[in-house]
């Protein structure tokens, strides 16, 4: 059954729109559950350690250094984040360009998932920026230029936010109802998922190429000149067991919202998924002995740094592709969402391996993030949840869209 209480539409084109607004922002649900009682104090304490943070320097609340730059916010929030965000750029192909209708019922919620964590990241972008201000420089090309890769991630980062903006859109003029934005935002639907998918691309890459320039200092386990192709497929495999996670997650929470056609549609859904990812990972792999084999890297499998990359080959890449494997060819959702679960660890640990644990490897002192850098971190995941729960509760993210949107 859906939920009528929370499908609050107007047809109005636009009035009383001030007077809905302050409706819908008024808090919907109950208030004291487990997961309000542990993440509202860790976002409390979170905004306190931001205003810390940009009162007395990044250097009050994190251990980054003049030697060490990056750490936590960047590897974490922004790197493996933008791969966990890979989903949307996935999906949307496979429905508007493939025409893969099966998938249209998730959509929605995907693309709402990467919007949120691209804005979020961005987000923690600026609180890792010793001078925040100073952001606008690699968009405007000052001091780094115009052919910088820098310079065309900015762009691809801010493009893609806007273009996800616009594939969302026609889910906040449905909630408002106002059909004349509706129309004009559906009409721009296929070219904003067309430009979102190029730029998507371009910026999954992108990533991986800033690293290329740091061939002295990543560990040479992680460092390769492909770094920008495995930071694109593994984006692949990364949002889509993303979007089972999550997917399975919303689909318990948010149950009285999903029409039971799309219910009972999504352990196909998911098992599909399970087809894509091992394919993907299966491609991963490969390019991954193809690169240690030609780098001819053997001599490190007998250090400590070998066995923790064969460890992130065998255990976090091998085996859930198996496992996703082994879900598709039995049907098998429980072992779907376990190798999502793996493969996710596994993501996080190759990102930050690149970004923080391989990086400065050789340092006489490395570098660990401070418990305040965790609790910021925590904070910005806990406070997206919170407005993502938000908005699905209030717009037609999991349940039907109006009927007159549909004509």
């Amino acid at each position: 059954m859906i939920n009528t209480d929370t499908m609050i539409y107007r047809d109005n084109d636009g009035k009383n729109i001030w007077q809905f607004l302050k409706q819908e922002l008024k808090p919907k649900g109950k208030w004291l559950t487990p997961f309000n009682l542990i993440s509202l104090p860790i976002m409390l304490l979170g905004l306190v350690l931001i205003v810390i943070r940009f009162w007395k320097g990044i250097g009050s609340i994190t251990n980054l250094t003049q030697d060490v730059p990056w750490g936590l916010w960047i590897g974490f929030d922004v790197v493996t984040g933008v791969a966990f965000a890979g989903g949307a750029y996935v999906i949307t192909f496979m429905v508007y360009i493939l025409n893969m209708k099966k998938y249209h019922s998730i959509v929605r919620v995907t693309v709402l998932n990467g919007f949120l964590a691209y804005v979020f990241y961005a987000g923690a972008l600026l609180l890792d920026l010793g001078r925040p201000w100073n952001v606008v420089n690699p968009i405007i090309g000052n001091s780094f230029g115009t052919s910088s890769v820098l310079f065309l991630v900015a762009w691809h980062f801010l493009l893609y936010m806007i273009a996800q903006l616009i594939e969302f859109s026609p889910a906040i003029a449905e909630w408002i109802g106002h059909k004349r934005a509706h129309k004009i935002l559906s009409a721009m639907t296929i070219g904003a998922v067309i430009f979102g998918i190029t730029l998507s691309t371009l910026h999954q890459s992108g990533l991986g190429a800033l690293f290329l320039m740091a061939k002295d200092k990543i560990h040479p386990l992680w460092y390769n000149e492909f770094i920008p192709i495995m930071f694109f497929v593994s984006s692949i495999f990364a949002g889509l067991s993303m979007v089972i996670f999550e997917g399975s997650i919303s689909n318990k929470v948010f149950s009285d919202q999903i029409s039971e056609k799309n219910q009972k549609a999504h352990h196909s859904i998911v098992i599909s998924l399970c087809k894509i990812c091992a394919m993907a990972m299966f491609a991963y792999f490969f390019l991954q002995v193809l690169i240690f084999v030609h780098e001819q890297h053997w001599s490190y499998l007998t250090t400590s740094w070998g066995l923790w990359f064969l460890t992130e080959m065998f255990v976090f890449v091998l085996l859930p592709m198996l496992l996703f494997v082994y879900s598709y060819k039995t049907n098998s959702f429980f072992m779907a969402k376990v190798a999502a679960v793996i493969t996710m660890l596994g993501i996080i640990i190759n990102r930050l391996n690149v970004t923080v644990i391989g990086f400065k490897w050789d340092a006489a002192v490395p570098y660990y993030p401070s418990w305040m850098e965790i609790a910021v971190t925590l904070a910005v995941i806990f406070t997206e949840i919170w407005i993502f729960r938000w908005i699905i509760n209030r717009m037609p993210v999991l349940r039907e869209s109006p009927q007159w949107a549909k004509k």
